[in-house]
C-alpha cells in the first residue's frame, strides 16, 4: 500500500491532489451532516470536470457537471431547512422503492453506455456508465437525505477504485477506497440518528 500511495503522488497532478483533498473533506462533512458538505463538493468537482475529461471519462464528466448542479441544489435544500428551523430529518425507502431505483439505474446506464461506446473513444464505457448513472441517483438521494444513499455508495465508489486505477489514476483510486470506508462511517451516523429519532 505505501509503494502504491509514493507512486502515486509521484504521478499526480497539484489539480488532482486539490480534487481529492476537497472531495474528501466532502464526503466527511457529509457524513457528519454539515452543510459545508456542498462548498467542499462545488470545488471538488469543478476540478473534476477537468480530470475526467482529459483521462477520457466522457460519463464520469457529464456526472461531475451533475455534482456540480447538485451540490448547488443540496447547499440550498440544507440551508433552506435550517434556516426555518425545520432540520431535514433521515428517511429510509422499503425495498421495493430501491428495487425500482436499481432498475432506473440500468435504465440510465444502457443509453450511457450505448453512446460512449459507439460515438466516443470512452475507456471502460460500461464501467464508467454504470458509476454514472447509479452515481447520479446516490446523489439525489444525499441531498433528500435517504439512508440507503450510503450502500448506493459503498457499491459505486468500490468500482470507481479499478476505473481510475486502469486509467493511471492512482491518487484518485485511493480517494475512492477511502471513499469507501467513509460511506460505512456516514451509514453508520445516520442510522444511528433515524432510530433515535424514530423513538
Amino acid at each position: 500500500m505505501a509503494e502504491i500511495l509514493t507512486s502515486a503522488l509521484l504521478q499526480t497532478t497539484w489539480i488532482e491532489a486539490f480534487a481529492v483533498i476537497f472531495s474528501i473533506a466532502n464526503v466527511i462533512l457529509a457524513a457528519y451532516q454539515n452543510n459545508w458538505c456542498w462548498l467542499a463538493a462545488i470545488i471538488s468537482v469543478s476540478l473534476y470536470i477537468y480530470i475526467c475529461f482529459t483521462a477520457k471519462l466522457y460519463s464520469e464528466t457529464v456526472l461531475q457537471l451533475f455534482y456540480l448542479v447538485m451540490a448547488f441544489y443540496g447547499w440550498w435544500q440544507w440551508t433552506r431547512k435550517s434556516t426555518e428551523n425545520k432540520k431535514v430529518k433521515i428517511i429510509i425507502w422499503d425495498l421495493k422503492k430501491n428495487l425500482k431505483i436499481i432498475v432506473l439505474g440500468i435504465g440510465i446506464t444502457l443509453p450511457f453506455f450505448f453512446i460512449t461506446k459507439n460515438y466516443t473513444d470512452a475507456a471502460l464505457p460500461f464501467s464508467d456508465a454504470l458509476v454514472t448513472a447509479f452515481s447520479l441517483i446516490a446523489t439525489f438521494m444525499v441531498t433528500k437525505k435517504i439512508l440507503e444513499n450510503w450502500i448506493y455508495w459503498i457499491a459505486i465508489d468500490s468500482l470507481a477504485v479499478f476505473i481510475y486505477l486502469n486509467r493511471g489514476l492512482q491518487l484518485t483510486a485511493i480517494l475512492y477506497f477511502i471513499y469507501v470506508i467513509i460511506a460505512v462511517v456516514g451509514f453508520i451516523n445516520w442510522r444511528k440518528e433515524f432510530l433515535q429519532n424514530k423513538t
